[in-house]
């Protein structure tokens, strides 16, 4: 079916009669620019509209269709061919169609595939208490502040200064001060227990002549055992590799996962960021 060929067949058939575009249009219940598409090859008339279109050009659907008059001996032979074309261009229109919508729903499956994603994302950080990071259903979540793990952190800094305190001092304004990076804390029965892999830095000051100066210090990785008894939480043990046998105690003492990031505490940051962190407390303490 050639539709530049109908489209100039039907221009000049109206212009034959004598009609506008817009004339031809109000007749047919469509708008010009309707007209214009079809006279252009752009476009076809609908089903509806061919037989109201052929009586007011006075023409046959078939010769509408070949886009030229018909003689009487070739109508037959144009008719086999118009049923042809027609039935090939409703082919070819359903194809179109069909290609639209799979496109239209190739893109809606996307968009809810995408924000389906999003939304597990999101859901996946609130359970694990972590900030949303796209806001899908529309509000932002923040997760609540976990004080329990802050008062873990400060029974064990607790612990370990008292137990530094205790040894005998060699200034009496001599102080300690610790600074930790928990990799690891596992829950254990009923979250009444708390197993708590650490890195340690401690380090004793004293004042002397308007001075600070730094006495001894350690830095090394711990497991401790942290028991909650109501609302406070208490060092039950503390283990370390020690020096004679260390990569065997470290193996036995911190699961794997551990012990990876204890081999990059040296390089990370890590010590330094616990340094400053001593180095702001002992001016705190001493008030300088």
């Amino acid at each position: 079916m050639n539709q530049e060929k109908i489209g100039l067949f039907i221009s000049n058939l109206r212009k034959e009669k004598d009609m506008t575009q817009l004339e031809l249009a109000n007749k047919l219940g469509v708008t010009d620019r309707a007209i214009s598409k079809w006279e252009n090859g752009r476009g076809m008339p609908d089903l509806s509209l061919i037989r109201n279109l052929c009586e007011i050009l006075e023409i046959s659907i078939n010769e509408l269709l070949n886009g030229e008059r018909i003689e009487e001996k070739e109508y037959l032979k144009v008719s086999d061919n118009n049923i042809y074309n027609t039935l090939e261009y409703g082919k070819q229109e359903l194809k179109k169609r069909n290609k639209i919508v799979l496109i239209i729903v190739s893109l809606i499956l996307l968009i809810t595939f995408t924000l389906l994603t999003l939304f597990i994302i999101d859901t996946n950080r609130m359970r694990n208490n972590e900030p949303v990071l796209f806001s899908t259903w529309g509000f932002d979540y923040m997760p609540p502040i976990n004080l329990e793990e802050e008062k873990i952190s400060l029974a064990i800094e607790e612990y370990i200064v008292s137990t530094a305190d205790r040894e005998s001092p060699h200034y009496n304004n001599e102080k300690y001060f610790t600074s930790l990076k928990k990799f690891l804390i596992v829950e254990k029965d009923d979250f009444k227990v708390f197993e708590v892999y650490a890195w340690v830095l401690a380090e004793s000051f004293y004042r002397k002549d308007n001075e600070i100066i730094k006495e001894s210090g350690f830095s090394m990785p711990y497991k401790f055992t942290v028991i909650k008894s109501e609302s406070d939480f208490v060092v039950n043990n503390a283990e370390y590799p020690h020096d004679n046998n260390y990569e065997e105690e470290l193996k036995r003492i911190f699961p794997y996962s551990v012990r990876k990031k204890i081999d990059d505490i040296h390089t990370d940051g890590t010590i330094e960021r616990l340094s400053l962190d001593i180095e702001k407390q002992t001016k705190l303490y001493f008030h300088k």
